[in-house]
């Protein structure tokens, strides 16, 4: 089993047994984007009470968390292949860590890879512009990033990825990996 990881490998090795974990599965809703941000929300109103924030933070660090979880879970849902997103949240006493484990095929493994080796390049915030100003450009949508980006520049959110190759399925488990400090 071939395993590859971008971004930041400290997080990739956190645990998370004291973590509240959420199972998406397919069945009669059949899981779709609109899960997300009903998901998101859902974690966003769990963690921020465990921050014990002050009242004048509290609204922007539960839409921050929700922004974090959300860009998260849309894109696992997005590009899964048919079958479970689970979605693990940890607050620690600076930190929100989450994690969102999904499975892909390869061909969408081997897209996602190149756009990371993109977006891990450089500095977030000038790729951040670089990306909008192609984005303005363009004439067909592209895996662009943008919400990676955005997570990595305006909120200072830690990310990685780990791909793990499952040769008898072709397919390739994708763990996506955040860290959001939390101000006190």
């Amino acid at each position: 089993m071939a395993v590859v990881l971008y971004g930041q490998e400290h997080l990739a090795s956190s645990t998370a047994a004291h973590a509240i974990r959420l199972r998406l599965l397919d069945g009669p809703l059949d899981l779709a984007w609109k899960h997300s941000g009903m998901t998101s929300d859902f974690i966003a109103e769990m963690m921020v009470s465990r921050f014990r924030p002050p009242k004048r933070i509290y609204n922007q660090l539960k839409q921050d968390i929700g922004y974090l979880a959300n860009e998260l879970i849309e894109n696992a849902i997005k590009f899964r292949i048919r079958g479970e997103v689970v979605v693990e949240a940890l607050a620690q006493a600076d930190c929100l860590r989450l994690r969102v484990s999904n499975f892909v095929d390869r061909e969408t493994a081997g897209r996602f890879k190149q756009l990371l080796r993109k977006v891990t390049s450089g500095d977030p915030s000038e790729l951040l512009i670089r990306q909008i100003e192609a984005n303005a450009t363009a004439t067909t949508g592209n895996a662009s990033g943008l919400g990676l980006l955005t997570l990595m520049s305006d909120y200072e959110v830690q990310l990685a990825w780990l791909f793990q190759e499952d040769d008898p399925y072709d397919r390739t488990r994708l763990e996506t990996y955040a860290a959001m400090s939390i101000p006190a």
